[in-house]
């Protein structure tokens, strides 16, 4: 069986006081909603694997929250062979708004936490926004309280 490694992030940014998260439309499958990720290559950390492919697919800079670390794993079917997928995920801040795609991808969407469970096809991705969209409200509920002392 051949196995893959990808690394991506659930891509953020905050505007005024809404969360709003990044998905790009796949050119081969333009209906499906999906992270900015791709194979890590020899040598490249996951972590430098993900900003990479961020900025190759939406030429967005971005800040990685730390603590933060999902990975997913599926099967596919790709020229007869069962390939075993791995996919590690990491939380970034876009530092614009301002997305251009790769000729990879047809298009792309901000979205609310609430917009991106309804439109998510797969429940992998489903858990992972869910476990992003706590790490935020637990971070800035922290936030809040260091401010308050």
């Amino acid at each position: 069986m051949k196995h893959e490694k990808s690394a991506g992030a659930v891509v953020f940014r905050k505007e005024n006081s809404t969360i709003l998260y990044l998905f790009l439309h796949y050119k081969y499958k333009s209906e499906y909603l999906g992270f900015p990720r791709g194979s890590v290559e020899q040598g490249e950390s996951e972590k430098q694997a993900a900003r990479r492919e961020i900025k190759e697919e939406t030429s967005l800079e971005v800040e990685f929250m730390e603590g933060f670390r999902e990975e997913i794993h599926w099967f596919y079917r790709r020229e007869g062979d069962t390939i075993s997928k791995n996919l590690v995920l990491f939380l970034a801040e876009a530092k614009s708004p301002d997305v251009k795609v790769s000729d990879e991808h047809v298009g792309y969407k901000w979205l609310t936490f609430e917009e991106a469970i309804d439109q998510l096809k797969f429940e992998n991705p489903r858990q992972v926004m869910r476990k992003a969209q706590d790490f935020l409200f637990n971070l800035d509920r922290n936030s809040l309280r260091r401010w308050k002392k």
